[in-house]
């Protein structure tokens, strides 16, 4: 199985942290966040891991090659001022030919969440993880979920409706990556793509009844988007720490 990780981005709303070096690049706790991604990604049943950049790429191609234990690359994303993370999926899609999984940039989570959605089964080509929780803001992405398909993704969900969120990792099966990559393509032929997240593709595909949820409620993630994320990151990952080390 293939990781696909979409690191192009600068992540301007943490400047001026990130003036100089992207998200992926920050310090949560004692290691960066794309190092908290391959630490988990490498105790799962995962044995490609594709890591797309962009801004400030030469910050996290050398901390990819400092990891003694990743079997990581490199992909670069020229064009990651001018397009959002559906754009970054179109420069990757010739990396979507056998089954993957997405994964964001800016999400950390622990090996549980990626084990428990490569072990679930699905008829559905392509699986979102989801959690939940009482109240959602207006930046989560939400999704709706019924009879064990997911119907719509996004950001302006009627709150009534809304069964959980996305975390910013999916499967997708062989069908799913021929149906993804198609969807991407015809996005950018066609439509807005450049300005469009890729959930917007799976929200269409979702249309067709092909997606469905793997739901983590109870195992640690988080998502960092400002400096709060970002104290909240360096609290979550110190606790993961602490539950290994009572393990050992």
């Amino acid at each position: 199985m293939k990781a696909i990780i979409l690191s192009a981005g600068q992540g301007r709303r943490l400047l001026p942290l990130t003036a100089e070096q992207p998200k992926a690049a920050l310090l949560a706790g004692h290691q960066s966040v794309i190092e908290w991604q391959l630490q988990e990604i490498s105790q799962c049943d995962i044995d490609d891991v594709v890591v797309v950049t962009g801004f400030g790429t030469e910050h996290i191609e050398r901390l990819i090659a400092a990891q003694s234990y990743s079997n990581a690359r490199t992909l670069y994303n020229p064009f990651y001022a001018h397009c959002d993370n559906l754009g970054t999926c179109w420069v990757a899609r010739h990396e979507m030919h056998v089954p993957f999984v997405i994964i964001n940039g800016d999400t950390l989570f622990e090996a549980a969440i990626l084990r428990r959605l490569l072990a679930a089964y699905s008829a559905a080509p392509i699986t979102i993880v989801t959690d939940s929780k009482t109240d959602y803001d207006e930046d989560d992405m939400k999704v709706v979920v019924s009879g064990g398909r997911v119907r719509n993704i996004g950001k302006r969900l009627d709150s009534a409706a809304v069964t959980g969120e996305s975390i910013g990792m999916i499967r997708f099966g062989t069908l799913g990556s021929q149906r993804f990559r198609t969807q991407i393509e015809h996005m950018m032929r066609y439509g807005t793509g450049l300005q469009q997240w890729y959930l917007s593709a799976v929200d269409a595909l979702a249309a067709a009844d092909i997606v469905s949820a793997c739901g983590i409620d109870g195992l640690s993630w988080c998502e960092i988007d400002t400096r709060e994320d970002l104290e909240n990151a360096s609290d979550t990952v110190a606790a993961w720490d602490r539950d290994r080390d009572k393990e050992r």
